[in-house]
């Protein structure tokens, strides 16, 4: 019974892949943790891990003796969560890391609500591109748009984000309207370049997908950016409508080739697998879908004037 809870330190390190990622979760030290495991090897007389500089693996005796672990872990969140749900709101700090556009525009501004919801808990949100290690740098979630979620994650569909073709009233009026795909020839077209595809448009219309060769005078690599020089009245570009609703709805901004819709991404909340989801997470997507759905508001902006 004294070793239980170096059973548990070993199933987290398991679990997390890592002994730094146990260290994390468990709110220890990665010395702490290793410690712990090379002292149940000693009094198991077993070596459990094979260890390198670089890489953690099991050995055959760990392997088995992992699973029992994992069942004793187990056994120990579900008396957490039951304690949890007979006590009340979900509480504690929620680590998000969140895309630079998407998590500016809209997950920051519904922070507020969220909070308000739950007195007892606490956001500590980093708002970047770059991919990052939910495991290895401790976040609980990621909101990501993305076309496919990556197949190590779990991953809950928050809303889909549609691309619309569009321009300032003033280019369309000086260089015309596109009316099918193939008139983007005679246009400045502006290239958002993160998505690894330069000049070569998709869209999905009555006859099926096409692909448009196009060409332009800027390619810039952030969607916000690009939307300010389209404002400008540069060219036209293909973004998001979850950055441009309100421009469209305020007549900044004109769509155009509307039943030549892009090919949707979605926004993703990403998370570890886990047999149970923390209720803090549970909380924080159910928040979130809630607030965007299926039919995002920003949709509904988009419902304004075209070219």
């Amino acid at each position: 019974m004294q070793d239980l809870n170096l059973m548990i330190v070993f199933a987290h390190v398991v679990e997390g892949g890592s002994l730094s990622a146990a260290a994390r979760r468990l709110g220890m030290s990665r010395s702490a943790v290793s410690k712990a495991v090379a002292r149940l090897e000693k009094v198991l007389g077993a070596r459990l891990l094979n260890r390198s500089t670089r890489h953690l693996s099991m050995t055959e005796v760990g392997t088995a003796f992992a699973e029992h672990c994992a069942r004793i872990l187990d056994e120990a969140v579900r008396a957490e969560q039951v304690v949890s749900s007979l006590h009340g709101q979900p509480r504690g700090v929620l680590k998000v890391a969140a895309s630079v556009a998407f998590g500016t525009l809209h997950v920051a501004p519904a922070l507020a609500g969220f909070l308000d919801r739950y007195p007892e808990m606490d956001i500590d949100m980093t708002i970047g591109d770059r991919p990052v290690d939910l495991a290895e740098e401790g976040y609980d979630v990621a909101v990501r748009v993305m076309r496919e979620a990556p197949p190590n994650l779990v991953a809950r569909r928050l809303a889909p984000v549609r691309r619309r073709l569009c321009a300032t009233p003033a280019y369309f009026a000086r260089y015309g309207v596109p009316r099918i795909p193939q008139d983007l020839s005679g246009h400045n077209c502006l290239d958002y370049t993160h998505s690894g595809e330069q000049g070569l448009w998709h869209f999905t219309g009555p006859d099926g997908d096409i692909a448009v060769p196009v060409s332009g005078r800027l390619r810039i690599n952030d969607d916000e950016a690009l939307s300010q020089a389209v404002l400008r009245g540069l060219g036209l570009a293909l973004l998001p409508t979850f950055i441009i609703g309100r421009d469209i709805q305020a007549g900044r901004l004109r769509t155009a080739l509307s039943e030549y819709i892009p090919v949707e991404q979605y926004v993703y909340a990403l998370y570890l697998p886990t047999r149970h989801l923390p209720a803090k997470v549970r909380a924080f997507i159910d928040f979130l879908l809630e607030r965007l759905g299926p039919d995002p508001y920003w949709d509904r902006e988009v419902a304004g004037p075209t070219g």
